[in-house]
């Protein structure tokens, strides 16, 4: 396994099995053809081509929108068709608006292909042993990922809060980070993925940011999301990540974001080109 095979598995994707997800005339994501045959149960809210799933409107707010496809997902969730909804909702934007057209449970956002936003922290502490990264382990009992690796704190970008105080959010939750300490993170670029799950398709793009943080600092979680802790030397971070699938996926993108901007990953290695291009895919068009 190499660096670059990570980035394979959070960009295997195939656009035969999706047709385009449309709303009030934009598209805003894609859909199984599997899942769009269960919709056809709603002649009333969905109209299906062989191109498109398109969201019938009895009104043009983006409240009754959200309304009447959170009625439907939660009939297929009775079914035990869909898992339970998460409890926080994505934004579902045409491109470039500034106002969404609905809000979707954060669930439920592969299912209709929603992209969406996240935010994670690489947690770096310098000595006089040279750099180091704080580590956690997921806890066992969580819906994804359970007993993996993940960075220090990470967490996907609800409605309605501020880039500043979800980081801080997360932060405080995942490792028990003060907001003044969460302040200090710095905003260095982002990664996204574009990949295929058993709920639809992720089209994901990560915030990334640095945070140092003191060396006599302890992390502990308030929320029940991270196991335990490890402060690892970078270099034993990029061997792990390099050599293994310990990471929940998409935390090896921002580590080898990281790994990059760092050095530690020169133009010597073998994919550093594709690295470079890989981090930051473009959607492959529907056919």
């Amino acid at each position: 396994m190499g660096f670059f095979d990570h980035i394979a598995a959070c960009n295997r994707h195939d656009v035969t099995r999706f047709i385009s997800f449309d709303v009030a005339g934009h598209a805003v994501g894609r859909v199984n053809r599997e899942f769009a045959d269960q919709l056809k149960a709603w002649p009333e809210i969905f109209q299906i081509t062989d191109t498109a799933v398109q969201f019938l409107e009895s009104s043009p707010a983006a409240d009754d929108r959200t309304e009447r496809l959170a009625w439907v997902l939660n009939e297929l969730v009775d079914q035990d068709f869909l898992l339970p909804f998460h409890g926080e909702r994505y934004a579902v934007r045409g491109e470039d608006m500034a106002e969404p057209l609905l809000l979707i449970d954060r669930a439920m956002a592969p299912c209709f292909g929603i992209r969406a936003f996240g935010q994670h922290v690489n947690a770096i502490v310098r000595g006089s042993d040279g750099l180091k990264m704080w580590i956690g382990r997921r806890a066992a009992d969580r819906r994804h990922y359970p007993g993996c690796l993940d960075n220090l704190a990470a967490g996907g970008l609800p409605y309605g809060i501020s880039l500043q105080n979800n980081l801080a959010k997360e932060c405080w939750e995942e490792a028990g980070i003060p907001v003044e300490l969460a302040g200090q993170a710095i905003p260095v670029g982002a990664v996204s993925y574009h990949m295929d799950t058993r709920m639809g398709f992720k089209s994901d793009t990560l915030f990334c940011y640095d945070l140092e943080l003191p060396e006599d600092f302890r992390p502990e979680c308030t929320d029940g999301e991270v196991q335990e802790f490890y402060l690892w030397p970078v270099e034993e971070v990029m061997e792990r990540v390099k050599g293994g699938d310990e990471f929940k996926l998409n935390c090896n993108l921002v580590i080898i974001d990281f790994l990059i901007r760092y050095g530690f990953i020169t133009p010597d290695e073998p994919d550093y080109m594709n690295l470079l291009t890989g981090l930051h895919p473009v959607l492959p068009p529907l056919e």
